[in-house]
């Protein structure tokens, strides 16, 4: 049976636990020698103060997740309510500028009349 690997090797650590040999930490070495020390420097992106200020105040993670989530959200309600408005504007003016044209063509001298007087209302108002 030389083709299985060798059997791990338990041992009883000084507390009574058991741990298998390879999972002893490693010996310290002398301290004589200087230790290279690595650091890694990370920087958070710049799009994210508010929510770098909100977990620094205690706020906490909810408010933050909650600002992520519907804020833009929000944005997208609030722009496709201002698209619907705007679309509602226009198609008012276009149906008053259609009624008005009918009424000139259709109506006769009164018609026109009646376009002038809306007309001079109009002026007096400004």
């Amino acid at each position: 049976m030389s083709h299985l690997p060798e059997p791990l090797r338990v041992v009883q650590l000084p507390d009574g636990t058991y741990t298998y040999a390879d999972q002893l930490p490693a010996t310290q070495h002398p301290f004589g020698a200087p230790q290279v020390v690595h650091q890694h420097i990370h920087h958070a992106p710049p799009d994210r103060t508010v929510q770098r200020i909100a977990l620094g105040s205690g706020i906490g993670a909810g408010t933050v997740a909650a600002g992520v989530y519907f804020g833009p959200l929000l944005v997208g309600a609030l722009t496709a309510i201002a698209a619907n408005l705007a679309l509602l504007a226009f198609l008012a003016a276009v149906m008053a500028w259609g009624v008005v044209s009918v009424v000139k063509s259709v109506g006769g001298p009164d018609g026109k009349a009646a376009a002038k007087t809306l007309a001079k209302t109009r002026k007096r108002r400004r």
